[in-house]
């Protein structure tokens, strides 16, 4: 699990292709501080893990899957990349619940520059844009924003001068790619209120006790 706080950029420093897959190879450095074979980092808002590091790099697998969902099929190398390692269970929870699992990607539509925030516009599909509500959060390329305007098929997130700097989407501009994923939480409590409760041995007993 990810809060979407992202701890530095990293570089892209290989990409190798398969059939339908690739291993990507970062340069980094504060990420790497820890780091053990089988960690989880997030990859541009990605959750992979690690298969192997050195001091200056690391490598994780890239599945099919993950390429038909998100903009790592366009990664190359010298791509700038957001870092985040999996949460700590001591740490501060500084933004909010991100799996790393990506619902698609969103297209910036506009960016606009507002005293010292920046606003982007971004478009995505009908099934994201059902999750995504006004006031609420959501992970563009793995950095946890709040959501300040929504309309049928766009929402708009506004960034402060640390947030630009820090990330990769102060790189960002018209027509970039972004992948997206929205607040989980959503999607679980959409999921308890559509599925009927199990009706198992010990539930029908204790329902048929009080008369249901």
């Amino acid at each position: 699990m990810f809060t979407g706080i992202i701890e530095e950029i990293g570089t892209v420093q290989a990409v190798r292709k398969n059939a339908a897959s690739l291993a990507l190879t970062v340069q980094a450095h504060k990420v790497l501080a820890d780091m053990q074979e089988g960690d989880s980092i997030a990859v541009n808002g990605i959750c992979l893990t690690v298969t192997s590091f050195s001091a200056e790099s690391f490598t994780a697998d890239v599945m099919h899957e993950t390429l038909l969902y998100t903009t790592f099929a366009r990664l190359h190398s010298g791509s700038p990349v957001n870092l985040e390692r999996a949460m700590q269970a001591n740490g501060r929870f500084g933004g909010h619940i991100v799996a790393g699992h990506i619902d698609g990607t969103g297209t910036i539509l506009a960016v606009q520059k507002d005293d010292n925030a920046v606003w982007y516009t971004i478009r995505a599909g009908k099934d994201i844009m059902h999750y995504i509500v006004k006031k609420g959060s959501v992970a563009v390329d793995g950095i946890s924003l709040t959501v300040a305007e929504t309309a049928d098929n766009r929402f708009q997130v506004s960034i402060i001068p640390y947030t630009a700097a820090c990330t990769t989407l102060g790189l960002c501009r018209v027509g970039d790619t972004v992948n997206l994923e929205t607040d989980c939480m959503g999607k679980y409590i959409e999921k308890l209120l559509q599925t009927p409760a199990p009706q198992n041995g010990v539930t029908q007993a204790y329902l048929e006790k009080f008369g249901f």
